[in-house]
């Protein structure tokens, strides 16, 4: 195989590549977009938290990583960003957006899952969220904030079900509050301490292996029930 067509054969890497690095390192890239665009950076970020919940084909763009090292540059002495604003315009950009993953849900949800497999998605996927809802019931959309991917497809498949938006509203209002408000602030008041600045990466490391625990966690517990249920010969 040729350079060209390996190239072509393999076009994702170099995205997922450039993901893991921005989130590794976002800090650093968070500096130099608002060096670069001074206060466009507001409306950078309102759009990286708009399409990572509001778009369920974007599940994997950073989320609370992005609001901690937000808040951790909105504590620097020259930042140009101020944490109550932070919090003010994310939790918009997060409420809106569950809403419109909301009404995709609603609106084209059922056409996407009306086969075994779907592009986009596999049935397995609504049928994990469906029992997180079946376990949890509508808080399930508070709860999912903190989790990555099921954070983006929580809305989507209430617009599935049968929640009714009055309730959705509700849950999503209070949880983008809990979720914009515990990340962005715990940035502002402990990002700049000397541990944290000097493991930095480490420490957004913690945050997404603490993030993704609850979902593993379920998913190992889902296996050893199969496990369990499967008869013995």
């Amino acid at each position: 195989m040729n350079p060209a067509t390996q190239s072509h054969a393999f076009p994702i890497f170099p995205k997922i590549m450039f993901l893991i690095d921005f989130i590794l390192h976002i800090d650093r890239h968070l500096q130099e977009l608002a060096s670069e665009y001074g206060l466009w950076i507001y409306g950078i970020l309102f759009l990286i938290v708009f399409c990572e919940t509001g778009l369920v084909v974007l599940p994997l763009l950073p989320g609370d990583s992005l609001l901690f090292a937000a808040g951790s540059l909105a504590s620097l002495e020259n930042s140009q960003l101020n944490p109550h604003v932070l919090f003010g315009g994310l939790c918009i950009a997060g409420i809106l957006g569950d809403s419109v993953n909301y009404w995709i849900g609603k609106t084209v949800g059922p056409k996407v899952f009306n086969s075994q497999d779907s592009r986009f998605f596999k049935r397995e996927y609504l049928d994990r969220t469906h029992a997180f809802y079946l376990k949890y019931g509508a808080k399930t959309i508070i709860i999912a904030r903190f989790i990555p991917i099921i954070r983006t497809f929580a809305p989507f498949v209430a617009g599935i079900g049968t929640m009714p938006y009055k309730t959705f509203i509700t849950y999503n209002i209070v949880g983008a509050i809990l979720w914009v408000g515990t990340f962005v602030y715990a940035g502002f008041y402990f990002g700049q301490l000397p541990f944290i600045q000097q493991n930095f990466k480490l420490v957004i490391l913690v945050i997404i292996i603490l993030s993704i625990m609850p979902p593993v966690i379920e998913y190992l517990k889902h296996r050893r029930n199969k496990h369990h249920d499967q008869p013995h010969e």
